[in-house]
């Protein structure tokens, strides 16, 4: 499984793992990739879907400083409303789904949709790649020096 940690504010990955598949890879990847994050002294937030809404993965972030903007299960959630009382948790929402574009990108034009490569760290090197090339035509839009659409 891939996982990516995406800034909410120019839609640039920031982050990259590659992990076995299986039921908790997601969450666990985020908080090491959170872990990993610089300036642990400035608040942050991340925004996930509902898969994240557990206590482990919550009270996680919280360790980390980090503020968990996580979809709320209808029914059973760990979410509770120190986290969906914000107006940035509303903004959080919206902007997480941007994170499927850089997925897309990288299934169609970076050729990971079906991969060739065996093991965990070709794949990885392969993703990083990927992330990569995808962060620079994200700029190249962002800062007017090409129309991405025709890359």
């Amino acid at each position: 499984m891939a996982h990516i940690l995406m800034e909410n504010r120019n839609g640039l990955i920031v982050d990259v793992q590659i992990t076995h598949a299986r039921g908790t890879a997601e969450r666990e990847a985020a908080l090491a990739m959170l872990g990993r994050r610089g300036n642990k002294n400035k608040r942050a937030t991340v925004g996930a879907d509902k898969g994240y809404d557990s206590k482990t993965f919550i009270e996680g972030c919280r360790k980390l400083k980090v503020t968990p903007h996580v979809a709320a299960k209808d029914r059973h959630s760990a979410v509770d409303a120190r986290i969906t009382r914000h107006e940035g948790y509303k903004t959080s929402q919206k902007v997480r789904k941007r994170i499927e574009e850089a997925f897309g990108w990288i299934k169609t034009v970076g050729g990971l949709a079906k991969t060739k490569l065996i093991g965990q760290a070709k794949l990885t090197g392969q993703a990083l790649l990927c992330f990569a090339t995808y962060n620079l035509v994200r700029m190249g839009s962002i800062g007017g020096w090409w129309d991405a659409h025709h890359a």
